[in-house]
């Protein structure tokens, strides 16, 4: 015969109660009369389980006010680890950004830049982008940064690629702009299909082929929603006559174009060689939409 063995507290006094001390309570009207076995009083047992029992009862319930704190205190030390993090992302997110800011200065000033046109902020914002780029490892080539100054009248040279590496211009050049996206000056810049504008931003340099404008190279745009339709829109940076001092001198104005950023046929030969097959290419303008919503340029 197997003995089932209890090991639940309140089980134990219950079996206690029943095999030491049966018997009947009677009830009258005030009091409680028991019968005895031994020294065992069944009253007695039937308080003390009862006590037992709410003792139990307040012992769990404190257990689970316990449990209840020691979870809000862990989820509060994950919050503030969370915080903290935040925090030191952000001490070095701005110690990153003041280095890049730093080096662009020093760079500018190097390469005299001032006495070139490129305006400072144009270059500062092109740097921030290359070096955002470089970081996520989506420039092939890294020694090339091709910026297109479009805050300067398309009668300048606005162009201006430059070996970071040696810190030098390597080519500065006319570029056209968009035909709607005005006339010496470009104003206005779209990512539509069919839009004949200009689309500002961060590209990357793709492959090159033979079209109707002769050699021509393939750009994608890096910048969503503000250039990223440049595929589509068959954006890419060819040659042209009509981009010339020639024409500048004989209509007042340089060319425009369907929205590609075209360059004077003499050099286009000499620059998409170099630049093609993964380089930065950046246009410029100071847009406070595209300044403060570029994914490229807050990417931080």
């Amino acid at each position: 015969m197997k003995y089932k063995v209890f090991t639940n507290p309140s089980k134990i006094l219950l079996m206690l109660f029943i095999l030491t001390a049966p018997a009947v309570l009677v009830a009258g009207e005030n009091e409680i009369s028991t019968r005895t076995f031994g020294d065992y009083h069944s009253a007695d047992l039937i308080r003390k389980f009862i006590h037992y029992k709410v003792s139990a009862e307040a012992v769990c319930a404190r257990a689970a006010e316990l449990a209840k704190a020691e979870a809000a205190r862990a989820e509060a030390e994950v919050a503030k680890a969370a915080a903290s993090r935040r925090v030191m992302r952000m001490a070095a997110m701005k110690a990153e950004y003041k280095i890049v800011m730093n080096t662009a200065l020093g760079m500018y000033d190097m390469m005299d830049l001032e006495n070139e046109d490129l305006s400072l902020k144009a270059f500062e914002y092109a740097w921030l982008g290359y070096h955002h780029l470089l970081k996520q490892g989506k420039l092939q080539k890294t020694d090339l940064l091709t910026i297109c100054d479009f805050s300067q009248s398309s009668s300048k040279e606005r162009m201006y690629v430059i070996d970071v590496r040696n810190k030098k211009i390597l080519y500065k050049t006319f570029v056209a702009h968009g035909i709607n996206s005005g006339e010496e000056y470009a104003s206005s810049f779209s990512n539509q299909e069919e839009s004949c504008k200009s689309s500002l931003g961060f590209y990357v340099t793709r492959k090159t082929y033979q079209g109707v404008n002769g050699l021509s190279l393939r750009i994608e745009g890096l910048d969503k929603g503000f250039n990223d339709n440049a595929y589509k829109r068959s954006i890419v940076i060819h040659g042209a006559p009509y981009v010339s001092l020639r024409i500048l001198h004989k209509y007042g104005v340089m060319g425009t174009t369907f929205g590609c950023p075209a360059i004077p046929s003499e050099v286009s030969d000499e620059i998409i060689p170099l630049v093609k097959n993964g380089s930065c290419f950046f246009i410029y303008y100071p847009s406070k939409k595209y300044l403060s919503q570029s994914t490229v340029l807050n990417n931080f």
